[in-house]
C-alpha cells in the first residue's frame, strides 16, 4: 500500500493554476516534515519545496518562489501544494514525500532525506 496519494495533476495552459494535494494512508502527517519535489524528462528529481512538520517554516528552490505555496490540513491529513502561473518549465511528475521529525526542525529539500513517497501525478503546462 501506497502510504501517500497525490492528486490533482493534469494539463493547464500557460499562467494557469493547479493544486495538488498529498493525502496520507495508513500514518498521520502530524509530526512530518512534507517536501514536494518534481521530475521532468531526463532531468534529476528536484526538491521544489518543503513545510516543516510544525507548519511554520518552509523552504522554495527559486524558480517557484511567489508562485508555489504549500499548506497542510492535519485535520484532513493532506497537504495542499498550490501552484499559480505555471509555464511550461514546470511540467514534469510531482511527487510529495514524507520525513517523520517530532522535533520542531526547519525541512530540507533534500531527495535522499525522505522515506515516505508517493506515486507521483502528472502536471503538463501546455497551449
Amino acid at each position: 500500500q501506497v502510504p501517500l496519494v497525490e492528486s490533482g495533476g493534469g494539463l493547464v495552459q500557460p499562467g494557469g493554476s493547479l493544486r495538488l494535494s498529498c493525502a496520507a494512508s495508513g500514518f498521520t502527517l502530524d509530526y512530518y516534515h512534507i517536501g514536494w519535489f518534481r521530475q521532468a524528462p531526463g532531468k534529476e528529481r528536484e526538491g521544489v519545496l518543503c513545510i516543516s512538520s510544525s507548519g511554520r517554516s518552509a523552504s522554495y528552490v527559486d524558480s517557484v518562489k511567489g508562485r508555489f505555496a504549500t499548506s497542510r490540513d492535519n485535520a484532513k491529513n493532506t497537504v495542499y501544494l498550490q501552484m499559480n502561473s505555471l509555464t511550461s518549465e514546470d511540467t514534469a511528475v510531482y511527487y510529495c514525500a514524507a520525513l517523520f521529525d517530532p522535533y520542531g526542525s526547519n525541512c530540507r529539500r533534500a531527495v535522499n532525506e525522505y522515506n515516505y513517497w508517493g506515486q507521483g501525478t502528472q502536471v503538463t503546462v501546455s497551449s
